[in-house]
């Protein structure tokens, strides 16, 4: 069976990532309730505004319970402003992020909506041609923990040095650019892997059930 993919739909381009993983035959859910995260081996947070993403978290109770899911072993996705949330750090004051990959970034970095690029990138783990990757107000990473494998990077610029701008550790995923706004489904595929790889997990199993049991209890 096919593992079931969420994408966490409070705020920002979610349906994008819906669309791309239907054009895969992926089902998948839009998530809006924390109680959903019992129902899905891996979750999506897609680009939108970071700040907002992160009070809706707070404001609907999701945060105690993403992390409890991550650390089950659930496959997690942070696109562009997603990857903002899920970072350790970032070099802006606000928003905190959730601490879920071990990565410092910085907002914004190439400037402002008008200074969006696309760029072909060639990402590991991923075969064939090299990649478009569109970049809109993207964060970049700027630090790495010892267990972060680097998957794709910038060319350095005379503005800016090389930058790593997708990064992976275990099962969750981060990436600066938007894969949903192009036609090419390849960095779902691998995530679909990644989520693959939970549903068939024993130790994720029996904390997805501890865990539905322990946010029925809450409501």
């Amino acid at each position: 069976m096919r593992p079931r993919i969420g994408v966490l739909a409070l705020q920002g381009d979610f349906a994008e990532h819906i669309q791309m993983l239907d054009m895969i035959g992926i089902d998948s859910i839009e998530v809006r309730k924390v109680q959903q995260l019992s129902e899905i081996d891996g979750l999506i947070i897609p680009g939108g505004e970071s700040t907002t993403i992160v009070k809706l978290l707070h404001m609907f109770d999701f945060v105690d319970d993403l992390k409890s899911h991550v650390e089950s072993g659930m496959a997690l996705w942070g696109t562009c402003a997603g990857m903002i949330v899920i970072a350790r750090e970032l070099a802006d004051p606000y928003p905190t992020p959730l601490n879920l990959i071990d990565i410092g970034v910085a907002r914004n970095y190439f400037g402002r909506q008008v200074d969006s690029f696309e760029a072909e990138l060639k990402i590991k783990g991923i075969e064939g041609d090299p990649m478009r990757a569109v970049f809109i107000r993207a964060p970049i990473v700027q630090d790495t923990g010892d267990d972060i494998e680097t998957l794709a990077t910038v060319p350095a610029t005379g503005d800016h040095p090389e930058q790593a701008v997708a990064v992976k550790s275990g099962r969750v995923l981060a990436t600066s650019f938007h894969p949903e706004l192009t036609q090419d489904t390849r960095l779902h595929s691998l995530f679909v892997k990644l989520a693959e790889d939970a549903r068939i997990d024993e130790n994720r199993t029996n904390a997805k059930r501890r865990l539905t049991e322990e946010t029925a209890s809450k409501v």
